[in-house]
């Protein structure tokens, strides 16, 4: 069994931070990707954000492109998402999840564990 906890969301006003993180444990294995998706109230789940194994590949919604940045660290089980410049409609619930392989994959059928979610709330 894997586990993934999100932290780090909040209120924020137009304009400001935040650093999400999500935390990997439980079963151990190397080789897979992770990805950040996000869900605001009424809308489907979309892609934000996704790396490789390695680190070395990065993939990014173009509502978040330029504003987002995705990063991990593999001897910590961690994966963080730092967002700038954000936008009320950047409001949503954060979602981290693994995907099975050392490549990036933006469709969330192929991520096959979840975390629970963090709120994202941008105040205008």
């Amino acid at each position: 069994q894997v586990q993934l906890v999100e932290s780090g969301g909040g209120l924020v006003q137009a304009g400001g931070s935040l650093r999400l993180s999500c935390a990997r444990s439980g079963r151990t294995w190397s080789g897979y990707s992770m990805g950040w998706f996000r869900q605001a109230p009424g809308k489907e789940r979309e892609f934000v954000a996704a790396i490789s194994w390695s680190g070395g590949s990065t993939d990014y919604a173009d509502s978040v492109k330029g504003r987002f940045t995705i990063s991990r660290d593999n001897a910590k089980n961690t994966v963080h998402l730092q967002m700038n410049s954000l936008k009320p409609e950047d409001t949503a619930v954060y979602y981290c999840a693994t995907n099975p392989v050392a490549y990036i994959r933006r469709d969330d059928r192929w991520y096959d564990n979840w975390g629970q979610g963090t709120q994202v709330t941008v105040s205008s």
